[in-house]
């Protein structure tokens, strides 16, 4: 309830800014950010207003696909936006992102090197890390009657009408083939055919394809097992102690959604300002102790800025062993349209 109460306040903020109602009169520059619901510490915007004198316009998207709708209809004003690391490479390659300007951010040295540099991105010629997880298993341990550790449980008929998916035909499909044991950025027809073909089988199991609610689904005893982001749920295990996450065994998707500035962003320099402002090793951890997601801020780390119950739970820091289980969605090209096919069908035949 308080992170509602504090997102509410949030919007509140935004939408004055967009009303033209700024307590300075409409003097101060307007920053305006679009990211994921409960992403974002309400002070680590509070501290940015206040040190810059200026507003923070915060809107909220559920997914990528729907930042990649929404951008490539071209940009409606924003400065800075949260894509997620395969969509990184889709909007490069579209030209709907601006190359950073990395003299404009020295606190990218506080990354962690592991996070940087990656093959959707090499140099971060245009984007940053923010925050990363996993994808992975919420549930009840009352109602489930024990721990779990395997996607096999999303499939179990005595769960029928009590297990969410995410809204999301690449991080749905993805868990699926996992589970099968095929590559999750697989471009082989029968592959991703199995898949789909698994989740209509299951249409009964199913109670919803959930666009990132799916924690609050279970939080409320609507479902017993959701598809969830791993900060999703540890939010919602801090008022509810029959709540548990779990990285299952046959792997998942590990992510790492990134802060970029769209192509004619109005304020890119205020952008990158943000940008450092979020990796000071301080900032960093103020946001990853409230999304309870992991972060790539070395520095954070290293000053023991993190909580430390949060950096001890493997299904946050997973060990070695674990993350070489874990796999980055990548840009699959032309078999995109196999993906996009699939999840009609599944949609269709599952009637969720």
């Amino acid at each position: 309830m308080k992170r509602l109460l504090t997102f509410l306040l949030l919007f509140v903020m935004s939408a004055t800014v967009a009303f033209g109602c700024s307590p300075t009169g409409g003097n101060q520059q307007v920053l305006s950010i679009y990211n994921y619901a409960s992403y974002i510490a309400p002070e680590a915007i509070a501290q940015f207003e206040k040190e810059n004198n200026v507003k923070i316009q915060y809107d909220t998207f559920e997914n990528s696909d729907a930042l990649y709708a929404k951008l490539k209809q071209g940009n409606p004003g924003y400065d800075l936006i949260f894509p997620a690391d395969y969509m990184v490479k889709i909007m490069i390659a579209e030209n709907l992102i601006e190359p950073l300007n990395l003299n404009n951010i020295p606190n990218q040295k506080n990354l962690e090197p592991k996070f940087i540099n990656q093959a959707f991105d090499p140099g971060n010629k245009y984007s940053l890390p923010y925050q990363w997880g996993t994808m992975g298993i919420g549930y009840n341990v009352k109602t489930v009657q024990g721990e779990i550790n395997s996607w096999a449980v999303m499939f179990d008929p005595k769960y029928t009408g009590k297990v969410a998916w995410q809204d999301d035909a690449r991080y749905t499909l993805a868990g699926v083939l996992m589970y099968l044991g095929f590559d999750p950025n697989t471009t082989n027809p029968e592959e991703i055919n199995k898949a789909r073909d698994l989740l209509i089988k299951s249409k009964n199991i199913i109670a919803a394809f959930v666009p990132d609610t799916g924690q609050n689904m279970l939080d409320q005893g609507e479902v017993n097992l959701t598809m969830e982001w791993s900060g999703d749920i540890f939010q919602v295990m801090t008022e509810n102690p029959n709540l548990r996450y779990a990285i299952p065994k046959e792997g998942t998707i590990i992510f790492s959604d990134n802060m970029a500035i769209p192509k004619g962003a109005p304020q890119k320099e205020l952008a990158e300002k943000f940008i450092n402002f979020i990796l000071q090793p301080e900032v960093g951890a103020q946001i990853s102790n409230f999304t309870h997601f992991g972060s790539p801020n070395k520095a954070a780390i290293d000053q023991g800025l993190i909580d430390a119950k949060d950096l001890k739970n493997p299904q946050i820091y997973p060990s070695a062993e674990v993350f070489g289980k874990m796999k980055l969605l990548e840009d699959v090209g032309k078999a995109t349209a196999l993906y996009d096919r699939a999840w009609t069908e599944v949609k269709a035949g599952a009637g969720k």
